[in-house]
């Protein structure tokens, strides 16, 4: 799995994230990095971000 890592996330970069609410269902999300919300340079369910559009959820992919 990808996003695991802090230092592979910037701004702008094109990621898959999955939403809180869908967890359960690993529904994956696309969207543009605005904010890294996940201050340790690690985390197991990937990095927490919000997108340009405000969602916020884990990254699962990058594009």
């Amino acid at each position: 799995m990808e996003g695991q890592n802090r230092s592979e996330i910037t701004v702008d970069l094109e990621v898959g994230i999955v939403l809180k609410q869908h967890q359960r269902s690993g529904k994956i999300t696309d969207g543009i990095v605005k904010d890294i919300l996940t201050k340790a340079a690690f985390h197991p369910h990937g990095i927490k971000v919000r997108l340009t559009t405000g969602e916020v959820g884990r990254v699962k992919t990058i594009q």
